[in-house]
């Protein structure tokens, strides 16, 4: 017993509250066409090109667009329902529909020279440092 509750009873219910609230959320997500964090990326910095590594598996080529806005690069598209629409879940971990992610970078960027590169469900984004934005080696007088 824990605070007057069985301690099996507490655990049910507290498992019963997160089922609910997953699929509360997800019920939000899919009216809004995303769900969560999506695309999941990894963004590094080689002190010559920012690199936006985005998984995106189910995505056809086709509907990505990558934009850049001063400081942010923005990724949208949408990917398609996979079973028909008669199908009935019995579980949905994978959404579909339109998606949009802004990555805000935090140097200046050469917007002329971003590249985005898509294989095997993984869209590669390279995002050259304005030249005023490159670190530059000072010599020390003396």
């Amino acid at each position: 017993m824990l605070y007057g509750w069985d301690t099996a009873d507490l655990f049910g219910e507290l498992r019963r509250m997160q089922s609910e609230m997953d699929r509360l959320f997800h019920r939000v997500g899919s009216t809004t066409g995303t769900s969560g964090v999506f695309p999941l990326a990894n963004i590094y910095d080689d002190g010559e090109v920012y690199h936006i590594r985005a998984e995106l598996p189910g995505v056809d080529r086709n509907t990505l667009n990558v934009t850049v806005t001063g400081d942010q690069i923005t990724i949208t598209g949408e990917r398609k329902p996979e079973i028909p629409e008669e199908a009935s879940y019995h579980r949905r971990e994978r959404d579909h529909g339109a998606f949009s992610r802004a990555i805000k970078l935090p140097a200046v960027m050469n917007a002329d020279g971003v590249k985005a590169l898509y294989k095997n469900g993984v869209l590669d984004v390279l995002v050259p440092r304005a030249e005023e934005a490159k670190p530059r080696k000072v010599a020390v007088e003396g």
